[in-house]
């Protein structure tokens, strides 16, 4: 596979870096960062669970992102017509091999540390470090993987947002939460309007290679609509908070990231220009930082 100029000046350690796709990573560290902030709120924060649960998060992440531009490739998803970012199997950076075994070894050391979370909360967490591991290579792998049949966007609410939020909570209190379960709510739902952006960018390559997207199935309208209506759901969580909480004025604070929010929802309304809408994608993942931040000092707060 011959490598263009712009890949050549790139070194082996930033390769990997853009293999990660650090932009991404936000969706690793704000549920845990979220669950931990309901657990000091209940009086229930213990610091190193939630620091195995962060790295675990973090792992599983990246081991999804590699796996996606493993399998991409693979599929023929990921081609000379991809607008997106750099992808390090298709340019050739990095073997597919490599990529592919390095996974392997990240997913069996969030295994290996995993267990440490098992011992402290038995069954339930064996069960959801397993079936995470699993669909983290699923989303791309196997003849129906979930990206590839409208299932992705259910997979990130589900495990980006209602998993880590109350399985970080449930780790360091050992009982689960509803307070934990609905602060998973925007947390998910900010999540996922990530992954709605990238489709977004990506309708006509994925319609191209057959990888049906929720976006390619819905069109550009609608797809616009569904992340408005998960933003809608992000800052709508704290407002059924409020009458429950002490000083409910600190629940407000998310509403701090409201222009963050406008400002993606202005950017998808007027254009479908690829470099723009990677602009938007970075935005977004900067959004679910913010809100996260100001959601967990809320909680503090509050």
């Amino acid at each position: 596979m011959n490598m263009t100029t712009s890949t050549m000046q790139i070194s082996r350690v930033q390769a990997w870096i853009l293999a990660t796709r650090p932009k991404t990573l936000s969706a690793a560290i704000v549920p845990v960062m979220v669950g931990s902030a309901v657990a000091a709120d209940h009086g229930v924060f213990s610091p190193l669970p939630a620091a195995v649960a962060l790295l675990c998060a973090l792992l599983i992440q990246i081991a999804t992102n590699l796996a996606n531009d493993y399998f991409d490739f693979l599929k023929g998803a990921d081609s000379e017509h991809r607008i997106g970012p750099l992808r390090v199997t298709q340019s050739g950076l990095i073997p597919p091999t490599t990529v592919r075994n390095v996974m392997i070894a990240i997913l069996a050391l969030t295994f290996l540390l995993g267990m440490y979370l098992v011992a402290i909360g038995g069954w339930p967490i064996l069960l959801i470090g397993v079936i995470s591991i699993i669909c983290a290579v699923l989303y791309t792998a196997g003849p129906f993987p979930l990206a590839y049949v409208g299932l992705g966007d259910v997979f990130v609410f589900l495990f980006f947002g209602i998993v880590a939020v109350t399985g970080t909570y449930y780790v360091q209190a050992l009982a689960w939460s509803t307070d934990a379960l609905i602060a998973s709510l925007p947390v998910g739902a900010i999540s996922t309007g990530i992954l709605v952006v990238n489709n977004y960018r990506d309708i006509d390559s994925d319609r191209r290679t057959n990888k049906n997207t929720i976006a390619v199935r819905i069109g550009r309208g609608a797809t616009r609509l569904e992340f408005q209506l998960l933003l809608i759901i992000a800052y709508a969580v704290p407002l059924i908070q409020m009458p429950q909480a002490a000083q409910p004025a600190w629940l407000l604070l998310p509403a701090l990231s409201l222009p963050f929010a406008f400002r993606v929802v202005r950017i998808l309304s007027r254009s479908t220009d690829g470099v723009v809408l990677n602009n938007a994608l970075a935005d977004t993942g900067r959004l679910l930082a913010i809100y996260g931040a100001l959601y967990s000092i809320g909680y503090y707060l509050a």
